[in-house]
């Protein structure tokens, strides 16, 4: 019994700090790392394909989402391998593009637009994931209105709305207008994401069919853009970009643990928790709590990354796009 109600405890006290994290497969192994359990209404599968490790995170029921703090639906992640070369993109494009494919209601025969969405500021690397897609996205409502039909093309079309700051008019109030104008099929967004681990940065992508809240990772909560709000299907396609100090912190702290294994004990046995924030403390206090790093080459993981998600929107939505020919669809 004392066993269940420590399941518990510790589920509701890494509850509160998953809702924080962007990634739903970092929420899921802070809970689960915790309980050493299955975590009541969440479901997880793991594939492999092409050198990507997939990650499909279910939130099945009610009790799911107050632990994770999520809504019900799909989550999934691709830990993609170092971009070396176009071989590599072709191959990470191809699998997301089927992951992609799962979730949209349906593709090849769209009779209405899909709405591609680039969130984010151009003029920040870190925060430009989105924008950049769209550089790389052709829209082609214009052709099919026109009355032609080309061969192997899709109806898309494509906005980078910008920035509260900038605009003055929030996100959600933008895509608003422009769903209740064109009533598209479906809404493919893209953000950029904040991790909890620095090993995500630029090599995670994460995929889910709930919609998404622009700034959330860096503690700007906005309205979010889901179904309720568009009246189709949302996407949200994401990538970590930066990482809070503050993790870093932590990471670096509890690798001691490894490093000071086995050795002369001239330091704790253990590392707590309380260490990792006495640590947070002294360094951040002058940035009141919270501050956010991004590594030095991200304009090249922002490209390589931009390109692979562009690339498997074109070969989701165009009949005509596969991995061999992809070039032929973005810009």
């Amino acid at each position: 019994m004392k066993k269940t109600v420590d399941f518990w405890e510790n589920l509701q006290g890494c509850s509160a700090l998953a809702a924080r994290l962007d990634l739903a497969i970092e929420a899921n192994a802070l809970l689960r790392g915790t309980a050493n359990i299955e975590i009541p209404g969440v479901a997880e599968e793991v594939q492999q394909s092409s050198g990507v490790i997939i990650h499909i995170i279910t939130v099945l029921d009610e009790r799911g989402e107050e632990a994770l703090h999520r809504p019900q639906g799909k989550y999934i992640t691709l830990d993609i391998p170092p971009v070396e070369n176009e071989e590599t993109i072709a191959d990470i494009a191809s699998v997301a593009a089927k992951q992609l494919s799962s979730l949209l209601p349906v593709t090849g025969t769209f009779s209405r637009p899909i709405l591609v969405v680039g969130l984010g500021n151009n003029n920040a690397i870190p925060d430009a994931l989105g924008p950049r897609v769209i550089d790389l996205t052709y829209a082609t409502r214009h052709i099919f209105q026109n009355g032609q039909k080309p061969a192997g093309l899709a109806p898309v079309c494509t906005i980078a709305p910008g920035v509260l700051g900038n605009s003055g008019i929030e996100t959600a109030e933008i895509i608003m207008g422009i769903c209740e104008h064109i009533h598209p099929a479906a809404l493919i967004v893209v953000d950029s994401l904040a991790a909890a681990s620095v090993t995500r940065v630029g090599t995670t992508i994460q995929i889910s069919d709930t919609g998404i809240k622009p700034g959330s990772g860096i503690g700007n909560r906005r309205n979010g853009i889901d179904e309720d709000m568009a009246g189709c299907p949302v996407i949200a396609i994401g990538v970590p970009t930066v990482v809070d100090t503050a993790s870093i912190i932590s990471e670096t702290v509890k690798s001691l643990d490894r490093y000071w294994e086995g050795k002369a004990q001239l330091f704790p046995t253990k590392i707590d928790e309380g260490a990792c924030q006495f640590a947070e403390k002294q360094l951040l206090e002058r940035f009141r709590g919270r501050l956010m790093v991004t590594p030095k080459d991200i304009d090249e993981l922002i490209a390589d990354d931009a390109e692979i998600i562009a690339s498997a929107i074109a070969i989701t939505i165009h009949p005509g796009a596969d991995k061999n020919n992809y070039h032929d669809f973005i810009r």
